[in-house]
């Protein structure tokens, strides 16, 4: 049976999934910053007899892509992104200097991924397009476990930052309505950042997109 793990992790209290299925893992947003949480996920995927198969990004932002290089070495897996988010990639350092780290540019390129269905650790995924908090955001709809990954598109009672670079307010609100508020009502939400809700209750108490 498919199973949801969360992390949260580095300075910024990002939250990383790891799904599991059948003895594989997908990595989510691995925002792995030192190495207590790094070996968090491996007693984690020991402990399930579990290996991965691939690292999925909602977006490029700093925090959600702290750990990927370590990861995708330590696993020797490939990373999946967006190409429209490839400048945050590509920046990946300067990013970091912006907020006191001193990080080397990732040396490595992501896969491309775009919208549409994908079938990975013998999982069905519907990769949903989110731009607006950044321009090559994804979030990952999961029909089976009636769960929506949302990157940071979406939070509870809240949305996603567009005062960054490439954000955009009118851009995040159409996301939302026409592919997050569509799901079921009872679509359990696990965001970037904070606790989890579901789509019901976020078109009803959401203050930022209402229908």
């Amino acid at each position: 049976m498919a199973s949801i793990h969360s992390f949260t992790v580095n300075p910024f209290q990002e939250n990383t999934y790891i799904l599991i299925n059948e003895g594989k893992a997908l990595l989510i947003d691995p925002g792995y910053f030192d190495a207590m949480e790094f070996t968090a996920l491996t007693d984690l995927l020991n402990q399930e007899k579990a290996v991965p198969e691939a690292v999925l990004l909602t977006h490029a932002h700093l925090d959600h892509v702290f750990g990927v290089e370590k990861v995708c070495s330590a696993f020797n897996i490939k990373a999946y992104l967006h190409p429209d988010d490839t400048p945050f990639w590509d920046n990946f350092d300067r990013m970091g200097a912006k907020y006191g780290f001193q990080l080397s540019k990732l040396e490595f390129k992501p896969e491309p991924l775009f919208p549409g269905t994908l079938s990975m650790a013998g999982l069905h995924i519907q990769a949903l397009f989110t731009p607006g908090h950044a321009p090559g955001h994804l979030a990952f709809y999961l029909p089976d476990m009636c769960t929506v990954l949302s990157g940071d598109a979406l939070f509870r009672e809240s949305v996603g930052r567009t005062d960054l670079p490439m954000g955009d307010l009118d851009t995040l609100a159409e996301s939302i309505r026409t592919q997050l508020y569509t799901l079921p009502d009872d679509t359990r939400v696990l965001s970037g950042h904070g606790p989890e809700t579901t789509i019901g209750y976020e078109k009803q108490h959401n203050p930022f997109v209402k229908l």
